[in-house]
């Protein structure tokens, strides 16, 4: 029997370099996707302004009900030290 394409390969060959492609290609990806996800990044703080912080509560919410907050007076998401009666735009209810 006559092979008739006998320039093309055979699917059933071996590649010795196969996985070591596939490792430095799900490397590469994975390097792609650190780079350009947000979160993989140092996450900036808004300003107080930015934030629309505000030294008094707002209602019944203030800093120190949020879940932003951190004792004894900083944020996770606003710049510099608040106070535990303010108030900004990026409150979130504690659980």
């Amino acid at each position: 029997m006559t092979i008739p394409f006998p320039d093309i390969p055979c699917p059933t060959t071996h590649d010795a370099n196969a996985p070591r492609r596939l490792l430095i290609g799900g490397a590469l990806a994975a390097l792609a996707v650190v780079l350009t996800c947000p979160r993989a990044r140092a996450q900036q703080k808004m300003s107080k302004q930015e934030a629309e912080y505000q030294d008094s509560p707002k209602d019944i919410r203030m800093c120190a009900t949020c879940s932003l907050f951190v004792l004894p007076k900083s944020c996770k998401v606003v710049e510099g030290d608040v106070s535990p009666s303010g108030w900004c735009k990026a409150y979130a209810m504690a659980d």
